[in-house]
């Protein structure tokens, strides 16, 4: 009997529900985000298929959706809806009877056995295609590693096994981005060090590359790479390390003492959050975008945990004065992070 990871991942969840609700939209470029007003400041949350062809996509500000899909049908983000679907969805991959580790509204992990992952990958689909009449794409691996790779291969609505036997022949060319954990910076900083694919990155010594990225992440990165991850699917609740709030304005923030009221406004309301939950504050993060579109954070460091908001919101102000740009600003946020 086999143990397998597999990734349930919801196709174009959001946009999908929103199709199931307005049928008449199906085939068409449909786009949520903000209020559902495209004239307005705000940002993409999903994107159909569709619109994604016009180079629509996540994060994306909503202006610039238009411009790129003007025939984009542009909807409200209705949390509620898409929370409930979420359940219903989650709840149909308990009744496996499998430890189920949910990430997020819109996928999972499940640790299953026997020897046809690919036939209980299937019979996922179908049963939640029936409780909800949403698509998904499951990708299967020996470990949370693959299975989360291999989904990206599945897609739309397919199945995808990924493991260490055929790992490097799917990923070793690939650039070092392609693998769940690296972003961008991440990838630069490799490339500046001669490493620019997943096979070069499974290649390099582990202590070399400590010494130049960190004693934890550089040898982390090289596992990474080899397609070896020893986290256990786990069915325990969920626990946010941070909470935060964040605003964006209509109109630019010209004066930055307007700004300091409102970063003061988004941290005690952060500190309610965290109070709220019972959580202590470590650290406090600000967000500032400046227009037209370039966002930079500093963070400051509690002198011990807390969640008085007095606190709580001195450190958003002392990582506010780290920002030495004072031009317009079009977003603020405020990110509370957690002592664990």
């Amino acid at each position: 009997m086999g143990r397998w990871v597999l990734h349930v991942d919801l196709d174009q969840f959001i946009a999908a529900v929103e199709v199931l609700r307005h049928p008449e939209l199906r085939g068409r470029p449909v786009v949520v985000g903000g209020d559902g007003d495209p004239t307005k400041r705000g940002v993409v949350s999903t994107a159909s298929y569709e619109a994604r062809e016009y180079g629509v996509h996540s994060g994306l500000p909503l202006r610039t959706a238009a411009r790129r899909c003007p025939d984009a049908v542009f909807l409200p983000v209705d949390r509620e809806l898409y929370e409930s679907v979420s359940e219903r969805v989650m709840a149909t991959l308990r009744g496996f009877g499998v430890v189920v580790e949910v990430l997020g509204w819109d996928e999972a992990f499940l640790a299953v056995g026997g020897d046809d992952p690919e036939a209980v990958a299937r019979e996922i689909r179908d049963r939640v295609r029936a409780a909800t009449g949403l698509e998904c794409t499951v990708g299967i691996g020996e470990n949370k590693l693959q299975a989360k790779l291999a989904t990206g291969f599945g897609k739309p609505a397919g199945v995808f096994r990924l493991t260490g036997e055929t790992w490097f022949e799917v990923l070793g060319d690939r650039p070092t981005d392609a693998l769940w954990g690296i972003g961008a910076k991440t990838a630069k900083r490799l490339k500046g060090l001669g490493i620019t694919t997943v096979g070069d990155l499974a290649t390099a010594d582990p202590d070399a590359l400590a010494g130049e990225i960190g004693p934890t992440t550089g040898p982390w990165l090289v596992r990474l790479a080899r397609g070896l991850d020893g986290s256990p699917v786990s069915d325990a609740p969920y626990v946010p390390r941070s909470c935060g709030r964040e605003t964006t304005f209509q109109r630019d923030l010209d004066d930055w003492e307007d700004v300091r009221r409102e970063v003061v406004r988004l941290a005690r309301r952060v500190a309610g959050d965290a109070a709220a939950d019972g959580r202590n504050v470590a650290r406090v993060v600000v967000k500032v975008r400046y227009v037209p579109f370039t966002t930079r954070t500093h963070g400051r460091t509690l002198g011990a945990p807390s969640r008085e908001p007095a606190l709580i919101e001195e450190a958003a102000l002392a990582a506010l004065d780290l920002f030495a740009g004072r031009r317009p600003v079009r977003l603020l946020g405020v990110r509370a992070e957690f002592t664990r």
